[in-house]
């Protein structure tokens, strides 16, 4: 009995013992089966987020948009656009968007559709057309020859920040029937034609008689071209008022605003948050540095700049300028001085390219301290060859002075003009190409250097968005043929009976403007001298005030 007592008694007390070990092993069970779903749930997540980028494409908000992957699926595209050696008769009849990854064909759509899943769905089928009741209404002028490659993307960037007019005048290339006609069906786009009607209107111009910008006249190259700039702006000017606009501005069409601190990244909201009584306003440049010697796209492919001296500390700029001027002549390749906008309205004048003046009075103006002009200058290796055909100037150090305004360009036109090509990509390299990545690097975290990728996703967007296809290709199939055969003729009449340059267009026999003083309660010494490209300030102007 005692031994049956002992076996009870024993059993009996070894049965809590189970009983915890068995709890104990359930919530171990628990906690190995949770931390594994813990695990499993993020890499799911992850997996899942995979694949939405791996499938591409932007996410629509609202009237707006995100950027799943604005930087990671960048690629550089090099297609050919019309005016890039097409022969006009290849032009598509058709309105197709397709895929260039899907048809090696030649055609404009082909080659301007971008992507079967454009990661900005935001730009598809948006007309660009704006409204009467959008304020305040923006125009830019420009003097171009650029072909579509260049220009059409610059035209609808500018539509997306906020402009809604444009006054082309046009020669060369963009003058043509296959380029101009596609100009002239974009909504907001008035393409004005360089023909003798032009100049002979030009030469009775109240500017002859002035001498704010005579020191220009009768000068070859950039001379002649400045001056074309200024009448070209004054008859814009009127454009403008007709039109009902209340802010013009002149770019030329390797330049880009960047209204940096604006709601939005709107240039309209920033002049609209202008004080009323400001006539002007100044967007200092910073100019490009491309880190490669094969840009075929400046808009989408450089995101590197340097800053204008106005946005650095004097400290900064001066005690950096020698390494980031990397033994070019000045801080900046070409000028230093920005652009401007200016509000529309009575006696209003150019002062040159890069400002504006007012018969009347001294206009009020501001500089930006965020924003600024963005200039793709030299971003092409055959920039060297473009800009030495356009001058007839001997390379020669003397001559040069007489056509050119500044030094790099001089140095970069008597370089191409007598080097071989292999020299003249080694000079490139050596002075337009930024491949040192521990100058770089220093330059970026002193401020010198910044990254701006906001007009790069843009221009992508529409690249991707097929809208540039489509206004070709729309081109070529709503435009009349009565339409496409005035074009022709406007530039066939241009080529047969202009024959004198604007250096000479004031030479008609005896200008048809009056002799009159121009206002003559204002002395005309005076006068605003008319502004050229103008060089950022150099060592020697270290004591300048600030």
């Amino acid at each position: 009995m005692a031994g049956l007592h002992g076996s009870s008694s024993s059993s009996s007390s070894s049965r809590p013992l189970i009983s915890t070990s068995s709890s104990h092993s359930h919530q171990q069970l628990f906690t190995s089966r949770l931390l594994f779903l813990l695990t499993l749930l993020p890499l799911t997540l992850a997996a899942f987020a995979f694949v939405l980028q791996w499938r591409g494409g932007g996410v629509g908000v609202g009237d707006g948009f995100l950027i799943a992957d604005s930087v990671a699926r960048w690629s550089h595209y090099h297609h050919r656009l019309p005016g890039m050696d097409i022969d006009s008769s290849l032009l598509p009849t058709t309105t197709t968007v397709r895929s260039s990854s899907s048809s090696s064909s030649g055609g404009c759509a082909d080659i301007l559709g971008r992507s079967n899943s454009p990661s900005f769905s935001y730009f598809k089928d948006w007309k660009f057309d704006y409204g009467a009741d959008l304020k305040p209404k923006i125009c830019i002028t420009a003097s171009t020859s650029a072909g579509l490659e260049q220009t059409i993307p610059w035209i609808f960037y500018h539509k997306v920040i906020g402009v809604s007019n444009f006054f082309l005048f046009v020669e060369g290339k963009a003058a043509s029937p296959a380029v101009s006609k596609v100009f002239e069906s974009i909504p907001g786009v008035k393409v004005i034609y360089r023909t003798r009607e032009l100049e002979e209107q030009q030469a009775k111009s109240r500017i002859w008689n002035e001498t704010w910008l005579s020191s220009f006249f009768y000068k070859p190259c950039n001379y002649e071209l400045f001056v074309k700039q200024s009448l070209n702006m004054e008859m814009a000017i009127a454009m403008a008022r007709d039109a009902g606009m209340d802010w013009i501005i002149h770019l030329d069409t390797d330049e880009l605003i960047h209204p940096a601190g604006a709601r939005g990244y709107s240039l309209r909201q920033l002049l609209a948050d202008v004080p009323s009584n400001v006539d002007m306003v100044i967007f200092p440049n910073y100019e490009s540095c491309i880190e490669r010697d094969d840009i075929k796209e400046p808009f989408s492919e450089v995101s590197m700049f340097k800053k204008n001296y106005d946005h650095l500390r004097k400290d900064v700029y001066f005690g950096n300028y020698r390494e980031a001027a990397r033994n070019n002549p000045n801080y900046f390749l070409t000028y230093g001085n920005g652009k401007a906008a200016a509000r529309v309205q009575d006696h209003l004048r150019p002062n040159g390219a890069h400002r504006w003046h007012n018969y009347m009075k001294n206009p009020i103006e501001i500089k930006m301290d965020d924003a600024a002009v963005l200039h793709y200058t030299y971003t092409k290796f055959s920039d060297l060859t473009s800009r030495r055909d356009r001058c007839g100037c001997k390379p020669t150090k003397e001559d040069v002075r007489r056509c050119f305004m500044l030094e790099f360009d001089r140095a970069a036109f008597i370089i191409a003009s007598t080097a071989t090509e292999d020299e003249m990509l080694s000079w490139y390299r050596e002075h337009v190409v930024w491949a040192d990545k521990t100058l770089k690097k220093k330059l970026m975290m002193r401020g010198i250097l910044t990254r701006i990728y906001a007009p790069m996703i843009i221009t992508q967007g529409l690249w991707e968005s097929g809208i540039f296809a489509s206004v070709i290709a729309s081109a070529n199939t709503t435009l009349s043929k009565d339409k496409i055969l005035s074009v022709e003729s406007r530039n066939n009449t241009r080529e047969s009976k202009s024959v004198k340059s604007s250096r000479k267009i004031g030479g008609f026999g005896q200008s048809q403007a009056s002799a009159r003083r121009v206002l003559e309660f204002i002395d005309d010494a005076n006068y605003t001298l008319a502004i050229p490209p103008e060089s950022p300030p150099g060592p020697d102007d270290l004591n300048i005030d600030t």
